[in-house]
């Protein structure tokens, strides 16, 4: 996690002084917090703002809000929060949260701080410093799906999670809030995805289960074992965390799924190693979820979830980027997306092209 902390950004400093003095007063376990930490800010992510808080002895994890305009309901420090707590009593790879702060006065936002998790996380490629062979990033890539099966195996009553669910009706709730989300946040420099919102609201199929679900479930939110790189110890980034539909999750995860044989702007674009050799093909992943667990799969059906997946995105990146487009950040990667933005329209147009001229072909048979 260090390799990826750089200097913290002037627009995204705070008070260390003030944070290191409310953490020696509100932490429950205050040892190593005696001194005022070095601060790194991750540049992996475009969405919360995370930094390392290095102590002499200890080192903790800071998560709060950016800067600017925010897309309502997002960006909730107390909700991601609460949820790592109280899933931690029943999924070991949840990071330890250590306090959290709703007082913006202490660093300009609220915040939570967790313990950090040490391990790999990998971002677009594998270093070879890991030493893997196909065979283990097959072994890896697998391990990462099974982490996936196992989250949506959780006990929601154990982990005191029911209140997340709103009830059936998940998928519905989705399409009409993201096309929403999209609509609030397009600027005159990208598509209208009016066509794929039509497609989308017309052929939704209904919930096919209630479960826990990420939603933002990729490779660099996995902390791999140091021992063992191919173990996955740890799962980060629960902000969109809820209960609802596990194959929109599963849909969520493929569409960051850039494999091998993808067109070169896919692969130009991608932000994870999924086109490492041993790596599985996207619908190699989706044959083995559905298979572990026990969900029917076919290509007519897929093709809501993966065209799903990759309008969410888009609409993910066009957020961030509507905070470059104000003004409202400087941050490099958030500028970049429109570009990510434009490529999805393109190939989302492009999957449901495919899907009607395979319905066409299927109802000539």
């Amino acid at each position: 996690m260090a390799e990826s902390a750089a200097a913290v950004r002037d627009e995204d400093a705070f008070d260390v002084e003030a944070l290191a003095a409310w953490l020696r007063a509100n932490a429950p376990e205050t040892s190593g917090l005696d001194a005022t930490p070095e601060v790194r800010q991750f540049t992996g992510g475009a969405s919360n703002l995370t930094y390392l808080l290095r102590y002499p002895t200890r080192d903790l994890i800071l998560r709060r809000p950016p800067g600017g305009t925010k897309a309502k309901g997002a960006h909730d420090m107390r909700r991601e929060s609460d949820i790592q707590s109280s899933l931690g009593h029943v999924y070991d790879r949840v990071p330890e949260i250590v306090a959290y702060c709703g007082d913006e006065a202490v660093i300009g936002s609220e915040f939570y701080v967790m313990e950090r998790l040490v391990g790999t996380i990998l971002r677009r490629d594998v270093p070879s410093s890991l030493g893997l062979s196909p065979d283990d990033v097959n072994r890896l890539c697998r391990n990462a799906l099974d982490t996936l099966v196992d989250l949506h195996r959780v006990d929601l009553a154990a982990a005191g999670l029911e209140a997340l669910s709103r009830g059936d009706g998940y998928v519905e709730r989705q399409v009409t809030g993201w096309s929403a989300r999209y609509r609030k946040a397009r600027t005159p420099d990208v598509g209208s995805f009016e066509g794929v919102m039509g497609w989308l609201e017309a052929n939704r199929p209904d919930d096919c289960g209630q479960v826990l679900i990420h939603n933002d479930f990729r490779f660099d939110n996995l902390v791999l074992a140091q021992d063992d790189p191919t173990r996955v110890v740890g799962v980060l980034d629960w902000e969109m965390a809820t209960v609802g539909d596990p194959l929109m999750d599963l849909g969520g995860a493929m569409a960051y799924w850039v494999q091998a044989s993808d067109d070169p702007v896919a692969r130009a674009l991608r932000l994870q190693p999924t086109h490492t050799p041993g790596m599985l093909t996207r619908i190699e992943a989706v044959r083995y979820y559905c298979d572990r667990m026990g969900i029917p799969m076919d290509a007519e059906r897929w093709a809501f979830y993966e065209v799903f997946g990759l309008f969410r995105l888009a609409v993910i990146a066009q957020q961030i980027y509507l905070r470059t487009y104000r003004g409202e950040t400087t941050n490099p990667r958030a500028k970049r997306m429109r570009w990510f933005v434009l490529y999805l329209d393109l190939r989302c147009r492009v999957l449901l092209r495919g899907h009607r001229r395979a319905t066409r072909r299927a109802g000539r048979r």
